[in-house]
């Protein structure tokens, strides 16, 4: 028997975000038009989140985007983050695009446009027509960036207004494929930890009179992968994450505001939800790739075998995910709208794990497939993001 299914399509315990409205596609937009510099995304709000009201009188904003930092893990886990629990939700949660996985979120914070129509839309996708696949997060310049993911950015667009825009990041992330991609218009720095993003974000708020500045922490999700979110590893994690929060909160210009974001949740996974895709010989006839990652999974079929492929996924995986083919999955809405040209990217078939299961692939992905926790479906915990807020003195 069928699960009951909302109406895009998907099982009751799926969820569509709702690009546009509240995800993480609309926070710099709603930060760009706080700063007096809003950007054109066709027919949606300037200001979906409504910053320029809730930060009204900011003329410097910073992001900081905590990797793994999910909306019911700051709330599970607030005495550990008190500096967190304090600030302010200006929107409520926010979601995360799908795939809910990292390299699909910076590109899609930062182009404030959902994955359909900026391309990078998976942790690992095909090269159309290449044969081959490109792992986003060991992407250096091939395919180009700037073809790759061809779309302006926020920070583009709002360094032309003549806003002063910089991005800090990782220094081993300087100069990749993804920062490119995603960050494209920012002047990127790179930091050394987490003392040295705090130093160098506060400097950056006095860049200009109008200053974006966008941080990205990248620690507490490995530590959750590895470890787990129940782990005593995370837990400290977190209070080193609250303590950067409270160091930039403490160092506010008085006319500046900062937000702390997501790029989406994460869960833990027993033993009893795990799936080896190699352990069932029959999912790879007709299969010609396999991409994506444990709860996202694309597949690319044989010429003419994609009709089988999908019942062949549908009948073994069951209730474990929802499995449907490449047409059924972008009517469902889960990219937003998906460009003609981007869409070979996308799996023949897709399967989006449902619970706590994951399909790894022991010989394919060894190391992921030995993780302790998990994100890339569309869970209500992978894909709630809080939006948290603290003002200067002078904001109030």
């Amino acid at each position: 028997m069928s699960a009951a299914v909302d109406d895009g399509g998907l099982p009751p315990d799926l969820h569509r975000p709702a690009y546009g409205v509240a995800t993480l596609a609309d926070v710099l937009p709603s930060v760009a038009a706080t700063l007096g510099a809003p950007v054109a995304r066709g027919d949606l709000p300037a200001d979906p989140l409504g910053l320029a009201a809730a930060l009204h009188g900011a003329r410097r904003v910073a992001v900081l985007l905590v990797d793994g930092l999910g909306a019911d893990l700051v709330r599970a886990h607030a005495g550990l983050a008190p500096t967190l629990a304090a600030l302010t939700s200006p929107a409520g949660d926010l979601q995360a695009p799908c795939p809910s996985t990292t390299p699909v979120s910076l590109t899609t914070i930062g182009t404030g446009l959902p994955p359909g129509s900026h391309g990078v839309l998976g942790f690992v996708t095909e090269v159309p027509g290449e044969g081959r696949t490109l792992n986003h997060t060991q992407w250096a310049d091939d395919p180009d960036p700037a073809d790759w993911q061809a779309r302006p950015t926020v920070f583009e667009r709002v360094a032309a207004d003549g806003v002063a825009v910089t991005a800090v990041g990782p220094w081993a992330y300087a100069g990749s494929g993804l920062t490119a991609a995603a960050y494209r218009g920012a002047d990127y720095t790179g930091a050394v930890g987490p003392g040295d993003l705090t130093a160098l974000m506060r400097s950056a708020l006095d860049a200009g009179p109008r200053a974006l500045v966008y941080g990205y922490m990248a620690e507490l999700d490995l530590t959750g992968h590895v470890r787990g979110v129940d782990s005593p590893s995370w837990r400290g994690q977190l209070t080193l994450v609250d303590r950067v929060v409270e160091q930039l909160v403490d160092g506010l210009p008085d006319d500046a505001a900062l937000l702390v974001t997501a790029d989406h949740g994460m869960l833990d996974v027993s033993a009893h939800t795990r799936l080896d895709l190699d352990d069932e010989p029959d999912l790879a006839d007709g299969v010609r790739l396999l991409a994506g990652e444990p709860r996202a999974r694309y597949v690319h079929t044989e010429p003419g075998a994609e009709a089988d492929v999908l019942d062949r996924w549908r009948g073994v995986l069951g209730d474990r995910a929802w499995v449907v083919g490449r047409e059924e999955a972008v009517a469902s809405g889960i990219f937003g709208p998906v460009d003609d040209a981007l869409a070979a990217r996308i799996g023949d078939v897709v399967a989006l794990a449902r619970g706590s299961w994951v399909l790894v692939s022991s010989r394919l992905e060894p190391g992921p497939s030995r993780l302790a926790a998990y994100h890339g479906s569309l869970t209500a915990t992978e894909l709630a993001i809080p939006l948290l807020a603290a003002r200067g003195r002078a904001l109030g």
